[in-house]
């Protein structure tokens, strides 16, 4: 009986760790008001997209972690951008005006672009606020190489112990794949139409 659960254990590891996911171009308005596309960053090391929420009090508490990272990665040629897909009528905090009025005031360094179809986040497959995608440049798409958490302590970002985004980066940058490659995301769920 033990051989047959540690048979079981070692094949669910492997299909979480161990996944392939090939992002199509898409185009968002930006909270400025342009239009930006996935593929104007294929000369991009790597672009890193975050589902978030101008609400969720998970988002709000990395959202400072964020930009830090950002700024620190511009240095290695990497790009972020964030994704609104929340209905801003069952979120009101997460309507356009609302979400322009958020970037302004934390001067995001980034896009923070506002999915109103909801089709970016059903084609990630994204289910929660933050929600993280580390994308590599890959033929006619971008490849997911890591999915997930951006660390392991939403709340206190003092008590932070694995930084999973920051190591991921650093791995698909040295030109490897990151050693975790999935992680449950924790936060808000996307509040769907």
């Amino acid at each position: 009986m033990k051989k047959i659960y540690f048979t079981m254990m070692f094949t669910l590891v492997l299909a979480s760790s161990a996944f392939a996911q090939n992002i199509a171009n898409f185009s968002l308005r930006n909270v400025d008001g342009s239009s930006v596309s996935l593929n104007s960053y294929k000369g991009k090391a790597a672009v890193v997209v975050i589902f978030t929420s101008n609400h969720c009090v998970y988002s709000k508490k990395y959202e400072s972690r964020i930009i830090d990272l950002a700024k620190a990665q511009q240095a290695n040629n990497v790009q972020f951008i964030l994704i609104n897909s929340n209905d801003g009528v069952l979120a009101e905090e997460d309507n356009f005006a609302s979400m322009q009025a958020r970037a302004t005031e934390k001067a995001y360094p980034f896009p923070y672009l506002k999915d109103d179809d909801q089709t970016v986040a059903k084609a990630f497959g994204a289910e929660k606020t933050p929600e993280t995608f580390v994308l590599v440049p890959s033929g006619d798409a971008f490849k997911v190489v890591y999915k997930g958490l951006i660390d392991d302590n939403a709340l206190m970002s003092d008590r932070v112990q694995k930084k999973y985004l920051e190591q991921a980066l650093s791995e698909t940058l040295s030109g490897g794949a990151p050693q975790t490659a999935n992680t449950d995301a924790v936060g808000c769920s996307i509040k769907w139409k």
